[in-house]
């Protein structure tokens, strides 16, 4: 039997058609006609054009293609996945300032770059569906969204422009890329170039801008207070509590009922005492010593007692479920409780009653737990020091308490040291502190010091949480273990991991990699290594980065970076809202409850590691602001400072004073053209050979400060 001869007028046929359809799929939500086909394709001439119309219509006939009016073709969506398209994928939009779009999906294991005309009514944050193009080789997969899913928010921050008949609102956020217009009736006595609150209304399709209305005039740019609540508005924490939430509050009696204190353990007469910042208002943690006859000691973890107070479902409870976190700005707290919980009733304030859930230790001389008991307390303080106080009776020992202080920071270094040697991972973050005037404003900046004080509380604060997480996740019988709230930290990706070694290893730096405690071993004398060294900022940030972020979540994976087992949140349920989740279940299983619904609280956790990443992010916003603020006053001042990072646009230098970052660009560098060797994390001048790289002490002049962008640009000074 004869073979069939291909036919290459068919074969061109096929081709000429799958051009055309190539035109459709890059932008398949598009309709089209003969004469946009023909351009797209550059074809002029009339007969091309005439064969162009009959290729569509044979498109038609094939259903490849559906003409929605007369003369206009839109692509099949049912025909996608023939094409060899995958059709859609979800994700979270990553926006940038130029309106083009990155998608993060984990169910693709990468990015999808979305162009500034395919990036539809989506905003930053949002979850879109995006419909995928065909991957065309050597570049990044493209698609464009096609719907919002769940907005991020739709509360924004920023500037009032306001006109005769209308205003927009440019929004301070960089990944805002478009103006919010305001009819001239929604603008709430807003003043041209206010700060404001405003809120989306809706989104006409045929309309470039979105509309929406004022919700809370700030006030002036560049005033503390209303710079301070404009970043807490950006990240949707509300500024003030609601009126019924306050007046529930006002109704909780001030007093304990003696039947109350019957059903607790009673430590009233035991050495107790709170040891936190010398400013802070809040006190949820305290100590207690004592030693036992049989020559152990004895040391309670007592943590305020919320759920006594905070009662599921009342209206605090649900404004403080929405917050989930206080939130820590530079000059202020926005308290996750109303103030006669967090300051009052719930704060372990010293020589007053106070209700407590307590794990309570029993310790011989090495630190070895030889028992230990869960459960409800009352206290009494008899001492609140801060920090320094505590670090001098440590350092010298005497002073109020001296005994207990001291024996407690001994068992301290112990279980200190354990812990490391079990391969936890010192990630000791520095935190910038600010010298305020009496109108917020900046007069001097420091880095706060990580003592043996703070360390003292951190211990036994990760031994009391690791406890009763160990109480409950721990497989005990036949039974599986019951829903919990858990504290986890997966181990960091070989990719990132692979990155962060061939970093500091172009630094100078070893890892070793062979296993778990070697690794730990190895980030940890790093960390001690570039102690002072300009690569101080970037290798810890870089370091973080290569860690998974720690989450809440009812399925315990452990805690990677603190090498525990089981982890969870138990010690701070004034400010934080899992902890308060953790004590009502703890409770409650204490007394035989039955489990809890695990994708009910799975849920839980998703939103509370949102609103702390948030919270975590307004407060690094308000430092940045005040750093820059700060450096505003030293418009040409002279700095000693350490070559920070490097890019192609510029050299980032740290003062080495006050943590202040900025950037001198290399097209202010005028004695030579400077160039990026990025292998060598360097910059180098080509006709001169002056190298600038990372590490390198830096002196720089401040040359400007962009307040609104918290940006600081530097100038090298002369030597």
């Amino acid at each position: 039997m004869k073979r069939k001869k291909n036919n290459p007028a068919n074969e061109k046929s096929t081709s000429f058609l799958n051009q055309i359809l190539g035109v459709f799929v890059h932008t398949p939500n598009e309709q089209l006609n003969y004469k946009q086909i023909a351009f797209a394709l550059g074809i002029r001439e009339k007969t091309g054009q005439k064969q162009v119309m009959e290729g569509l219509e044979r498109l038609r006939r094939q259903n490849s293609l559906i003409e929605t009016q007369k003369g206009k073709f839109k692509l099949n969506p049912n025909k996608l996945e023939e094409l060899g398209i995958r059709k859609y994928i979800t994700g979270k939009v990553d926006m940038k300032a130029t309106g083009k779009a990155y998608v993060i999906s984990a169910e693709l294991g990468e990015d999808v770059f979305i162009g500034s005309s395919n990036t539809g009514q989506a905003l930053h944050g949002d979850i879109v569906k995006v419909l995928l193009f065909p991957k065309r080789k050597d570049r990044k997969l493209e698609g464009q969204i096609v719907e919002v899913i769940k907005r991020a928010k739709n509360q924004f921050v920023g500037i009032i422009q306001k006109s005769k008949n209308y205003a927009f609102l440019v929004a301070d956020s960089q990944n805002m890329p478009v103006d919010i217009f305001i009819p001239i009736d929604s603008l709430k006595d807003a003043k041209d170039g206010q700060k404001a609150v405003v809120e989306i209304t809706e989104w006409p399709r045929q309309t470039k801008n979105p509309f929406g209305k004022v919700t809370k005039v700030l006030g002036w740019p560049g005033e503390n207070n209303v710079e301070m609540q404009a970043i807490l508005a950006d990240y949707g924490f509300p500024l003030g509590f609601p009126k019924q939430v306050e007046q529930e509050a006002d109704k909780i009696p001030e007093t304990i009922p003696a039947d109350e204190i019957k059903l607790r353990r009673d430590f009233r007469k035991i050495p107790t005492f709170t040891i936190d910042p010398g400013d802070a208002k809040d006190f949820d943690d305290a100590i207690s010593f004592r030693k036992l006859e049989n020559g152990n000691s004895e040391v309670g973890v007592h943590i305020a007692d919320v759920s006594h107070y905070v009662k599921p479902g009342s209206a605090i409870d649900e404004e403080a479920y929405n917050r989930a976190t206080s939130v820590y700005l530079v000059d202020r707290t926005f308290p996750m409780l109303p103030e006669k919980l967090s300051n009052h009733l719930c704060s372990l304030k010293p020589n007053e009653d106070k209700l407590c859930f307590a794990v309570v230790f029993e310790m011989d001389d090495q630190a070895k737990i030889v028992n230990h008991w869960i459960g409800k307390t009352v206290i009494c303080s008899q001492r609140r020091f801060d920090y320094d106080e505590a670090q001098k009776i440590i350092e010298e020992g005497v002073g109020d308490m001296a005994f207990e202080v001291t024996e407690v920071h001994k068992l301290a270094q112990i279980i200190r040291s354990k812990r490391f040697k079990n391969g936890a991972i010192n990630f000791e973050t520095r935190e910038v502190k600010f010298r305020l005037d009496e109108d917020g404003k900046p007069i001097g900046v420091y880095v706060k010091e990580y003592k043996d004080s703070n360390k003292l509380i951190e211990e036994f604060m990760l031994l009391a949480n690791k406890r009763v997480a160990e109480s409950i996740g721990v497989k005990r019988g036949i039974h599986p273990p019951k829903t919990f709230v858990y504290r986890i930290h997966d181990e960091p990706t070989p990719e990132k991991l692979n990155n962060f070694v061939q970093l500091v290893k172009k630094l100078g730096y070893q890892m070793k990699t062979t296993d778990r405690k070697h690794l730990a071993g190895s980030f940890n004398h790093i960390f001690e290594q570039i102690k002072g060294k300009g690569e101080e900022n970037l290798v810890e940030t870089v370091a973080i980065r290569t860690m998974a972020k720690a989450i809440y979540s009812t399925q315990n994976i452990g805690h990677y970076g603190l090498a525990f087992n089981y982890y969870t949140h138990f010690t701070s349920p004034i400010r934080r809202y899992p902890d308060l989740m953790v004590h009502r279940l703890l409770w409650s299983y204490l007394n035989k409850g039955t489990s809890a619904d695990a994708a009910e609280y799975e849920s839980y956790c998703e939103h509370c590691s949102e609103m702390e990443r948030k919270a975590e992010q307004s407060e690094r916003d308000s430092v940045k602001y005040k750093q820059a603020e700060y450096l505003m006053n030293h418009i040409g001042d002279v700095f000693d400072g350490l070559i920070s990072g490097v890019s192609k646009w510029g050299i980032y230098v740290e003062i080495a004073e006050s943590k202040c970052e900025g950037m001198v660009r290399l097209g202010d560098m005028k004695d030579d053209f400077y160039y990026l060797d990025e292998e060598n994390y360097q910059v180098i001048g080509q006709k001169y050979g002056t190298v600038y790289k990372l590490g390198y002490p830096a002196k720089v002049r401040v040359k400007n400060v962009d307040l609104a962008k918290k940006q600081i640009d530097f100038v090298m000074a002369e030597e």
